[in-house]
């Protein structure tokens, strides 16, 4: 027993400190900045997850990035700039306009014109 009282301080001082993933960061700006930066992220696992709300492992990879680039002075913007660079469009909620997005974009409105179309047709073979 004795022995264990006196091995329990080192097992204690031994445990590493827990990962950028799931601790906040110290800076509260900072970590404002992570969070919403990281509401803005799709888990590349889950996606229909932000990396903030995943509890896959890659979410929780991707956190630990975040925060860690915010951590050493890096804007939001240039995270996600890094992220997209590094997994692609897919990984933001909100991809931009480009030459492989223009259907997402040309598609509702597309839709809703062929809807009219049919509705105006329907109404003139009731009148």
């Amino acid at each position: 027993m004795r022995r264990l009282l006196v091995l329990l301080p080192l097992l204690v001082a031994a445990t590493p400190p827990a990962p950028l993933a799931y601790r906040q960061l110290d800076d509260p700006a900072k970590e404002a900045e992570a969070r919403g930066l990281m509401q803005t992220l799709r888990c590349l696992v889950c996606q229909g997850q932000s990396i903030a709300d995943s509890d896959a492992d890659m979410a929780g990879d991707m956190r630990a990035l975040v925060r860690q680039r915010i951590a050493h002075g890096e804007s939001a913007a240039s995270v996600r700039e890094w992220l997209v660079a590094r997994y692609g469009d897919y990984v933001t909620y909100d991809p931009p306009l480009s030459a492989l997005t223009w259907p997402l974009w040309a598609a509702p409105v597309v839709l809703l014109l062929i809807g009219a179309l049919v509705a105006r047709a329907s109404f003139r073979k009731r009148a």
